[in-house]
């Protein structure tokens, strides 16, 4: 029996290190916990710094990588800034948005009038491409994400593009 205590002790060790490995590398939808844990408190865009708005903010893993977006307080921005950019979407894998690629990075982003625009941190138009509209929602909410058949939505409302991870 004493000689099985060191064999049993190393065994949990590794059954559990493999299902904390597996956790942290896992993909899907982030918990609202865990959006907390990883979503900046501010964001910084086009020369100010704009506070994070928590409640909605949204993201998803792949392959222990993260896409991450939220909403912004954007009323220090000019009316002109604040007309294209909402939120901003942080992802660490290439994405498709419409048929563009976009590389890892750090993006403002915002929908107007049918289109969704994503921009980099100057503020310079990167991607415009065509937003659908679901208005079946029942409940549509200031920003989330919801896993598709091809990849995820990001919703703005009613307002939603899907983004494609490659």
């Amino acid at each position: 029996m004493k000689r099985l205590l060191p064999v049993i002790s190393l065994l949990f060790f590794f059954v559990f290190s493999a299902a904390f490995v597996a956790a942290q590398t896992s993909s899907g939808l982030l918990t609202k916990d865990e959006v907390k844990k990883v979503v900046p408190a501010s964001y910084f865009f086009r020369g100010q710094s704009a506070t994070v708005q928590q409640r909605n903010s949204a993201g998803f893993r792949v392959s222990g990588k993260y896409v991450l977006a939220g909403l912004v307080d954007t009323s220090g921005y000019s009316t002109d800034v604040q007309a294209k950019y909402i939120g901003f979407l942080i992802t660490e894998v290439r994405l498709n948005i419409g048929g563009h690629d976009l590389a890892p990075g750090e993006y403002g982003f915002g929908f107007k009038d049918g289109k969704f625009g994503v921009m980099d941190v100057a503020s310079n138009e990167l991607l415009s491409v065509d937003a659908r509209s679901d208005k079946d929602l029942k409940r549509p909410v200031p920003l989330t994400i919801e896993s598709s058949e091809g990849g995820y939505k990001l919703y703005a409302g009613r307002q939603w593009v899907e983004l494609k991870t490659e």
